[in-house]
């Protein structure tokens, strides 16, 4: 019973130093792969064979042996004004969109065929604080950042990058839950907001900014609303929308806009305590 009770009470020690402390920061990811890719414009997705990177009305279908594109989807920009990132749900694609910079801010859910990257369907959010850049499913829920940008750039009156906040949603895409970044993490994201996020095996979750090649750990608060900022990695690319491989361990896709290069990162774990 001793041990346990002093296992307990050092749990909760460990986890408020981690909470109220300085972020841990960690070695670099290190580059495993680069390809390039005429559609690395916002994000890239991957599973076990493939890569798909996209743009705000693109999405390509790549070969993670060769770098060959094998498939390719075009959509009107009319009807796709900005899609900011995809993640690999199974056998489908989820892409997080919006009317970016058009405002007021409406967000929409596109679904795509990873096999073929025909558009399935299409599913439009209720009104929320910002604009989605990302969304992925852990478990049961979703979970969503929604950006909000300076006044004149995609952003609405009153609201600045201290508005990002992270939105859990059911599975009819019900909001049930929201949290805001924290200090340390918002002011990296100045001016901009988050552009990329994705959960890791390790129940940590991984976001980036719109600029800066930095990956930020954070996890949800056992109390309260602002997430804890546990440590920062710095990634070989520039901000952007990232998303981990789910057939290799600690291996996360990201991109170069600039160069339209895709890469593949091997990241240091996190050690919890």
């Amino acid at each position: 019973m001793r041990f346990v009770l002093l296992v307990a009470v050092a749990a909760i020690v460990c986890g408020q130093a981690t909470a109220q402390g300085t972020p841990a920061t960690l070695p670099a990811a290190s580059v495993i792969a680069r390809w390039p890719a005429e559609e690395a414009r916002q994000g890239v997705a991957a599973d076990a064979r493939f890569f798909f990177p996209n743009g705000n009305n693109t999405i390509g279908k790549y070969d993670k042996k060769t770098g060959r594109r094998v498939a390719r989807w075009q959509g009107p920009r009319a009807r796709f004004p900005h899609m900011n990132s995809c993640v690999v749900d199974r056998a489908e694609l989820v892409c997080a969109a919006s009317n970016y910079p058009a405002v007021p801010m409406a967000s929409a859910v596109e679904v795509f065929d990873t096999a073929t990257l025909r558009h399935k369907r299409s599913i439009a959010l209720p009104p929320q604080p910002g604009s989605l850049t990302w969304i992925e499913r852990r478990g049961t829920e979703w979970y969503g950042a929604f950006a909000n940008y300076p006044e004149g750039r995609g952003g609405e009156p009153g609201r600045d990058h201290r508005w990002t906040r992270l939105v859990r949603f059911d599975a009819r895409f019900r909001a049930t839950g929201s949290w805001l970044f924290p200090l340390s993490v918002l002011d990296r994201f100045a001016p901009m907001s988050s552009s990329g996020g994705s959960w890791g095996e390790d129940g940590l979750l991984y976001v980036t900014g719109h600029d800066r090649g930095e990956l930020y750990v954070l996890r949800l608060p056992p109390a309260g609303t602002v997430l804890d900022h546990v440590a920062t990695i710095a990634l070989s690319t520039g901000g952007q929308a990232i998303a981990w491989d789910r057939s290799q361990p600690r291996v996360l896709w990201s991109l170069d806009r600039a160069t339209k290069m895709v890469v593949a990162s091997r990241v240091p774990p996190v050690i919890m305590p």
